[in-house]
């Protein structure tokens, strides 16, 4: 069969999105690993599908190199938005996203809305940033899940890796996550860690893992190891993940500026609500068609 796709990316955590409303897909496990090798396929961190909903405005169906499937994924959820806006599946600039994590809601911004300079062939009317409410964060850690001493959170517990202690606080977004305050996380070999850590006990559902550089009370620099895709350039649902484990160890305000390999995100742990919003770009990068077989 013949299948067109998009390749966009949000700070670099690349996916390879399937307009699931004009096209179906039989088998998107296989496909996604296909499409994600950098060497034989399209290249990217994972398949998106966006999809009809009964119940929100769209869906979104993602899935990771390896081909497993993921609860949600923040940097795909901007990309969603700004496709359905772009491809005017929508004229609503705030709209409802359906995923396994539940309902997602998104505000997007045109390049004219921010008032900012367009160039080449972009045009003020497409979306430039996308909000994302991303909802309250789930710190019982049978819930994340993650076996822990804790039964109520699981805050700067110890972790043995790899022959030596860490300092683990756990939280899910919609997916669990693994945040690791560090020193100096430009130096760690996470291809050679990484598995270790995605692959604990402490962990049935395996995990996300964010390594943590805090700059100051409102900036910090963060990598991550993503199951199921490796060392990503960006993580939405870890940067969510990495602002709730700042706050719950003191070491920053509730809104903070967060830099990845692929660029910042600003976020906000919201007191009133206990929602955490995700603003960042998303960027289409090309179009095209595959023949699968």
């Amino acid at each position: 069969m013949t299948i067109r796709f998009t390749k966009m990316h949000g700070c670099g955590n690349d996916y390879v999105y399937v307009n699931g409303l004009e096209q179906s897909i039989a088998e998107p496990e296989r496909l996604s690993q296909f499409v994600s090798d950098r060497h034989f396929g399209v290249g990217s961190d994972g398949l998106v599908l966006i999809l009809p909903s009964e119940t929100c405005d769209f869906r979104m169906r993602m899935f990771n190199a390896d081909g497993s499937e993921a609860q949600m994924c923040g940097n795909a959820s901007r990309c969603v938005a700004k496709y359905c806006y772009d491809h005017h599946l929508t004229s609503k600039k705030e709209f409802t996203l359906e995923t396994l994590a539940g309902v997602k809601v998104l505000k997007v911004f045109t390049f004219g809305d921010l008032h900012l300079a367009v160039r080449g062939t972009a045009a003020a009317d497409k979306v430039a940033k996308v909000t994302v409410d991303m909802g309250e964060p789930v710190l019982r850690p049978a819930d994340i899940p993650v076996k822990c001493n804790n039964t109520d959170c699981c805050v700067n517990e110890p972790i043995e890796v790899g022959g030596k202690e860490w300092r683990m606080t756990c939280v899910s977004m919609g997916n669990p996550h693994a945040v690791y305050f560090v020193e100096d996380e430009e130096s760690l070999e996470l291809e050679k860690i990484g598995p270790s850590f995605e692959n604990h006990p402490a962990f049935p559902e395996r995990v996300n893992s964010e390594f943590v550089h805090i700059i100051n009370s409102t900036h910090a620099r963060m990598r991550v190891w993503e199951r199921g895709s490796g060392e990503t350039w960006a993580c939405g649902t870890g940067s969510c993940a990495t602002l709730v484990a700042c706050v719950l160890n003191g070491l920053t305000d509730r809104s903070i500026a967060l830099d990845l390999n692929g660029g910042t995100l600003d976020l906000t742990w919201d007191e009133k609500t206990n929602h955490v919003f995700m603003t960042g770009p998303a960027t289409e990068v090309f179009t095209g068609v595959l023949e699968w077989e």
